[in-house]
């Protein structure tokens, strides 16, 4: 195993412990010293590790409640970050085992929100960049469409606040000693009503169980909790519900390039219902 410093490759006798968590990008060990290693898969490039490193360590830096970051490091020819350890369930964790919780979650999950927003870090990259960049090479949509996509994002506003870009209750981790934020590969400076939108998106595109009735109660907390959300963002950052529409078509686009199992079609409908009511 090498441990990656500041260009510099050196060598360590560490091994991973047991397994703790697993995402669509990476698995999550145990390591060291209170630490956890989250491992990427081999389809991660190095480029968006070190991208997911440095965002992490910026936002750290202005007092976010973020892990603190060890460093990057190889294992068994896959690259990981070293973070922190931080223990607690996730909020969508807490909010399954105690749905009484709900109404007080998605406040918190609404402050924790407004409080990033309130920041800025100049080292992060460019909210506009990035969905520039993610329109223009996902494979889908028609080339006519993204220009259509491409023109309505020119006329958004810029911003510098501190963005997620994958805010949802699974991304907080709730610790004893306040919630946590993980996952910043993302994380953009820009406008935070963009940054809303996609939060909007994520609550509209999350898996339900396939059975009817399990559908239903999901969805229909999901509607609860993400209005619970809104309402008290709003609260806290003035903006309004058609500031938030207008971002929703190029943050749609931008979605499908990330090619998310299973959120193809659902994503192709939004577009084109987005764009039939902007006519």
């Amino acid at each position: 195993m090498r441990q990656h410093r500041a260009g510099k490759v050196e060598e360590m006798s560490t091994e991973k412990g047991p397994m703790i968590a697993r995402g669509r990008t990476a698995e999550v060990f145990l390591w060291k010293d209170n630490q956890v290693l989250k491992l990427f898969l081999d389809w991660c490039t190095a480029t968006s590790v070190e991208r997911e490193a440095r965002n992490t360590q910026a936002v750290h830096k202005v007092g976010l409640p973020v892990p603190a970051i060890e460093g990057i490091v190889e294992v068994e020819g896959r690259l990981g970050i070293v973070f922190e350890r931080v223990d607690g369930p996730s909020m969508l964790g807490l909010l399954t085992s105690k749905p009484w919780k709900l109404f007080r979650l998605a406040r918190v999950l609404a402050e924790l929100h407004a409080e990033m927003h309130s920041r800025e870090v100049p080292e992060l990259p460019s909210q506009r960049h990035r969905l520039e960049r993610d329109i223009q090479r996902e494979d889908v949509l028609p080339v006519n469409t993204k220009e259509v996509v491409l023109k309505a994002l020119e006329q958004l506003p810029d911003g510098s606040a501190v963005c997620h870009g994958d805010f949802h209750p699974d991304n907080i981790i709730m610790s004893s000693r306040g919630p946590v934020i993980i996952d910043w590969l993302d994380a953009t400076q820009g406008n935070p009503v963009a940054d809303v939108a996609r939060t909007s998106l994520l609550f509209q595109t999350a898996e339900v169980p396939p059975s009817i009735a399990g559908r239903w109660l999901v969805n229909w907390t999901r509607r609860l909790f993400y209005s619970t959300y809104l309402k008290r963002y709003l609260q806290l950052r003035p903006a309004s519900r058609e500031q938030i529409a207008a971002w929703q078509l190029p943050v749609m686009a931008a979605r499908l390039a990330e090619n998310v199992p299973g959120e193809e079609t659902q994503l192709l409908a939004f577009v084109k219902a987005k764009l039939k009511s902007q006519r």
